[in-house]
């Protein structure tokens, strides 16, 4: 007879464990949409403001239709570009920017894994201008 199988959570809590720092290796900078400021041709320009916390540890991916339909709960998202996750941050919303080394990345679909409050994945597009 074989010994307890595991779950791959902690010790008896149910909790899955988080994953090492090491794999949230990239910093980004989170932005959302501040008020709009008048612009000298009588229009408005659109302000982005730092979120709190403005940094976030994250893996970046580049996905696979595959990846696409397990996130986004069977619906295939044509224009992604990149797959974030990283540590929970209630912040992000499909109105946040996320600067990555000087490329801005706009947040598509947003999810908190199993609503724990643990993690956080982000279906991003890459906005080329």
């Amino acid at each position: 007879m074989s010994g307890p199988r595991s779950n791959g959570c902690s010790a008896g809590t149910g909790i899955p464990p988080l994953p090492s720092l090491g794999t949230y290796r990239h910093r980004v900078t989170l932005e959302a949409p501040g008020d709009p400021v008048p612009d000298p041709d009588g229009g408005f320009s659109e302000v982005f403001t730092p979120l709190v916390p403005a940094s976030w540890d994250c893996s970046i991916q580049q996905p696979g239709a595959r990846t696409l339909e397990a996130i986004g709960a069977g619906s295939v998202v044509s224009q992604a570009t990149h797959i974030l996750k990283g540590r929970y941050h209630p912040g992000i919303t499909t109105q946040t920017r996320v600067t990555f080394e000087g490329r801005i990345l706009s947040v598509l679909y947003v999810a908190n894994r199993d609503e724990r409050g643990i993690e956080t994945d982000c279906v991003c597009a890459e906005v080329v201008t």
